[in-house]
């Protein structure tokens, strides 16, 4: 019963990450990360074919990113953090686009200093 339920889990977690790397404003790694966990724990067989995807290999940040990915992701944030806030700003929400431009200040830091370029 628990390795079904770590198979539904990781699949679930495997879906969202594939879909945070199409759109930028869901994260993918912590997902992905889930994903491995859930895929190790119910079987050895399941978490080698994790472990051999595209979107393991090229999420796998210990090894760090290249510079190109960086810009990208960075790009792609900032285009996406910018609509919502040119929208809430039309709108006079002023604590959204508070809040918008502070996770947008921690993503431009932790990409650029808290993930090593290779």
């Amino acid at each position: 019963m628990r390795k079904i339920l770590y198979i539904m889990i990781g699949c679930i977690s495997l879906g969202l990450g594939i879909i945070g790397v199409i759109l930028p404003i869901l994260p993918t790694v912590p997902f992905v990360l889930l994903a491995a966990f859930c895929c190790a724990k119910s079987s050895e067989k399941l978490d080698g074919w994790f472990k051999n995807t595209k979107l393991y290999k090229d999420n796998n940040m210990k090894n760090g990113m290249t510079k190109q990915a960086k810009v990208r992701i960075m790009c792609s944030v900032t285009l996406l953090t910018s609509i919502g806030f040119i929208m809430m700003g039309l709108k006079g929400i002023v604590v959204g686009n508070i809040v918008l431009l502070i996770v947008w200040i921690f993503h431009m830091v932790y990409f650029t200093f808290g993930v090593k370029t290779v």
